[in-house]
């Protein structure tokens, strides 16, 4: 953490009476808190938690996995029976002069089977009237009824079980796509969210380190000015000093929108339309750097990494859909039977469904039914393409295994570069510090100039940015190696749905 360098960088004030009471060790302790004192501390584990309630990007995914959800219930639905009535009007007039009026009505329930089977159960009324009566006069109206089954069952095409549960099979394949999608959100975010709360913990030390030095350019400016009645120093010091101060406020107030923009940054992931409030102190905790290896990292990745997963899952979607294109270019033969008991009642339905029921009169079919395009060109060329389709994802799996191979060695490579920057640059801002306090020894004892004392004051404010930003981009590529591995899910205790 900065607060500890800062505090150590104090000691050099001992050297000059004027610099010793700049700012005391408790006060720099305090640098960039004073601000949020009323807020209270933001954990990156509260930002975590916060951004999986709250943030748009999972809500909008949400949606997409309830859709997926019902595609299953929809693809079930095609076995459920369906009830179905008519009911008709119609009429008809012969040369006789007689004139004839019908009143039918049928119902029945169907239902698709998963052998790609049609079964129909039925049943009708039929009440015709004739006007003028034939001679002999028949009963007037004529009651009729029928009660028939028929099954129609395809034997090429659209024939077997799997092949008509493959839209099930799909639409399933369909809500595994979806969740593992939701994963990769989930995953994105979480990386996200350890991004901001790093760079805005990075930004705030940065505007420490800015106060700070603004701080010491106006002792420096100060002194001068001082030195300048006694005659010591010249007004190019002084000019010089005002220059220092000048970049000062310019860095800080760099420094205080780049804290703003961060701010926002994170309140955009971890919330709704909460910019009023800024987020409470945050801070760059301790790190344990884990050992990490490509061998176990790749594994892990191939294992656990969503977008893989999903692509996987979307091929066998396409083979799916490649059997079925295979199966249509099959002609359509149907095979067809039905049976059927009639009736007739002289005066009421009901005696019209007695006489149906009875089975005394029925009549049966069997019929073979074939329909064969010419060349079969449509369904060969759909076929082509679904296997085209299928080909290409395939291709597009081994890309991705290629990219996530690429992306593991670089994550993995980033680690272990930033681990050794954390510890060159800490060792650069020990060296700066020891600069500053010599060159600043020399030019109280008339050994030196400003100019140099201001050149390795900018120099320190270099190095403990530079040590600072390496411990976030320490943090940012392991929170980076954690998404492709899937591991940062376990370390938040996040649980998904299967």
């Amino acid at each position: 953490m900065i607060r500890p360098l800062l505090i150590a960088t104090l000691s050099f004030f001992t050297l000059a009476p004027a610099f010793a009471q700049l700012v005391t060790p408790a006060e720099t302790n305090r640098v960039g808190e004073a601000l949020y004192a009323a807020v209270p501390a933001l954990t990156l584990e509260e930002c975590v938690a916060r951004a999986l309630n709250h943030n748009f990007d999972l809500q909008l995914q949400q949606f997409s996995t309830a859709n997926a959800r019902d595609e299953i219930i929809a693809a079930n639905a095609v076995y459920d029976p369906a009830l179905f009535s008519t009911a008709a009007l119609a009429g008809r007039k012969n040369t006789a002069g007689t004139s004839t009026q019908e009143q039918a009505v049928r119902a029945g329930v169907s239902q698709r089977l998963v052998t790609g089977a049609e079964v129909t159960a039925s049943t009708s009324i039929l009440r015709a009237k004739e006007r003028p009566y034939s001679s002999p006069p028949l009963f007037n109206p004529v009651y009729t009824s029928d009660l028939s089954l028929s099954v129609t069952q395809p034997l090429l095409q659209g024939f077997g079980v799997t092949l008509n549960r493959a839209s099930i099979a799909r639409a399933r394949l369909g809500l595994t796509r979806a969740q593992l999608d939701f994963k990769a959100v989930v995953l994105a975010l979480i990386r996200n969210v350890e991004t901001a709360y790093y760079t805005l913990a990075f930004s705030r030390e940065q505007l420490a380190v800015r106060k700070f030095s603004l701080s010491i350019a106006q002792t420096l400016l100060d002194e001068n000015k001082a030195r300048l009645n006694t005659g010591v120093a010249t007004n190019l010091e002084v000019l010089q000093s005002e220059v220092g101060v000048a970049n000062a406020r310019r860095d800080l107030l760099l420094a205080e929108q780049t804290v703003q923009d961060s701010e926002d940054t994170l309140l955009n992931l971890i919330g709704r339309f909460a910019f009023s409030t800024p987020p409470g102190p945050v801070t760059l905790s301790d790190l344990t750097v884990p050992a990490v290896t490509f061998d176990r990292s790749y594994t892990l990745a191939l294992a656990n990494a969503p977008d893989y997963a999903a692509n996987k899952v979307l091929a066998e979607q396409l083979r799916i859909d490649a059997d079925i294109a295979k199966n249509n270019r099959l002609p359509v033969l149907d095979l067809g039977a039905a049976v059927g008991f009639n009736g007739d009642g002289r005066r009421d339905a009901g005696g019209a469904f007695s006489s149906a029921s009875s089975g005394d009169s029925y009549d049966w079919q069997v019929d073979l039914t074939l329909r064969l395009p010419w060349g079969l060109r449509a369904e060969r060329a759909r076929h082509r393409q679904a296997l085209t389709n299928l080909r290409r994802q395939e291709t597009f799996i081994q890309q991705l295994d290629q990219s996530l191979l690429v992306q593991v060695r670089s994550a993995v490579r980033a680690v272990e570069t930033n681990r050794e920057t954390a510890t060159v640059s800490t060792l650069a801002t020990e060296l700066s510090q020891k600069q500053f306090e010599t060159e600043k020894a020399r030019y109280e004892a008339g050994l030196s100039t400003y100019r140099f004392v201001e050149d390795s004051r900018q120099d320190l404010d270099t190095a403990r940015v530079n040590e600072l930003l390496a411990k976030v981009n320490l943090r940012i590529a392991l929170a980076e190696l954690a998404r492709l591995e899937g591991t940062s899910l376990a370390r938040y205790n996040v649980q998904l749905e299967e």
